[in-house]
C-alpha cells in the first residue's frame, strides 16, 4: 500500500475528527461553498460534495438546510481560507487551514500557540512544499471491481486506491477533484464522501517526551474554533 493508505490509517486514530469539530467545520464549508457557487446543490458541485460530507458524520438535515440558508444571506460575512505554517519542537513541521471572517484574530491566536509551545510561526511557503496537495473519495463499494475501476481512473490523474471497512478510498493531486467527481457522479457511483489532505511527503519519529511536546501544541491549535485541518511530519502510529 502507499502512502495514502498508511495516512489515512494513522489519521483515522487520532481525536480531531471529534463529531463536535466536525459539525463546525462542514457548516463554514457549507457556508464557502454556498457564496462561491450559490445554494442550489445540483448547479454547485462544491456544495453537493459538502452535503455528502455531512451526510456521512450524521449532520442533521435541518442543521445542513440552515446552514445553506445562512450562507445565502447576504449580510453573512465571508469565511476566508487561510493558510498558517510553522514549526512545533524538534523540528516538526505543521501546515494549518482555517476559516475565518477575522484574519487578525486568527493571525494572534495560531501566533500565540505557537509561543506558548516553543514553536515557531513560518512564513508563507516554508513548510506547504514538505506536503502533497490531495484529494480523496469515499466511494460505495458495492457491484465495483476495484482493479476495473483504478484502470477507467488513471486518465483522470489518480494515484491510490484501494479498500478499507469504510468504502473504497481513491486518493489524486488536489487538481483532479473536478475530473473525478464528474466522473462518479456520471456513472452513478455512490459517493460517501470526498474531500482535501495534505500528506507530509517524509516523517520524522521522535521519542514519547518529544511526541509530548507536539502533542500539547497540536491540541491547543485544533481546539481553536477558526482551524479546520492541521497537518504535521510526526510520524504517527497506526496502532492503538
Amino acid at each position: 500500500m502507499g502512502r495514502a493508505f498508511e495516512f489515512r490509517k494513522a489519521r483515522k486514530m487520532k481525536r480531531w475528527s471529534a463529531m463536535s469539530k466536525a459539525f463546525t467545520r462542514i457548516g463554514k464549508d457549507i457556508v464557502m461553498a454556498v457564496k462561491e457557487g450559490g445554494p442550489d446543490p445540483d448547479a454547485n458541485s462544491r456544495l453537493r460534495a459538502v452535503i455528502q460530507n455531512a451526510k456521512a458524520v450524521n449532520m442533521p438535515k435541518e442543521n445542513v438546510e440552515r446552514a445553506i440558508k445562512r450562507a445565502s444571506d447576504k449580510s453573512l460575512g465571508d469565511f476566508k481560507e487561510v493558510l498558517f505554517e510553522g514549526y512545533a519542537p524538534h523540528g516538526i513541521a505543521i501546515l494549518i487551514e482555517t476559516a475565518t471572517d477575522n484574519n487578525t484574530r486568527t493571525v494572534a491566536n495560531i501566533r500565540s500557540y505557537f509561543n506558548k509551545c516553543d514553536g515557531s510561526m513560518g512564513t508563507s511557503g516554508s513548510v506547504s512544499f514538505m506536503f502533497d496537495h490531495t484529494c480523496n473519495f469515499r466511494i460505495n463499494p458495492e457491484g465495483l471491481d476495484i482493479e476495473e475501476l483504478e484502470l477507467e481512473l488513471i486518465d483522470h490523474g489518480v494515484d491510490e486506491i484501494f479498500e478499507d471497512e469504510d468504502g473504497i478510498m481513491i486518493y489524486a493531486p488536489f487538481e483532479s477533484f473536478g475530473s473525478i467527481q464528474s466522473y462518479l457522479e456520471e456513472n452513478k457511483i455512490e459517493i460517501l464522501s470526498s474531500g482535501f489532505e495534505r500528506i507530509p511527503q517524509v516523517t520524522k519519529k521522535l521519542s514519547e517526551e518529544q511526541a509530548a511536546d507536539v502533542e500539547k501544541l497540536l491540541e491547543k491549535i485544533e481546539e481553536d474554533d477558526d482551524v479546520q485541518n492541521v497537518y504535521h511530519t510526526m510520524e504517527e502510529s497506526s496502532e492503538e
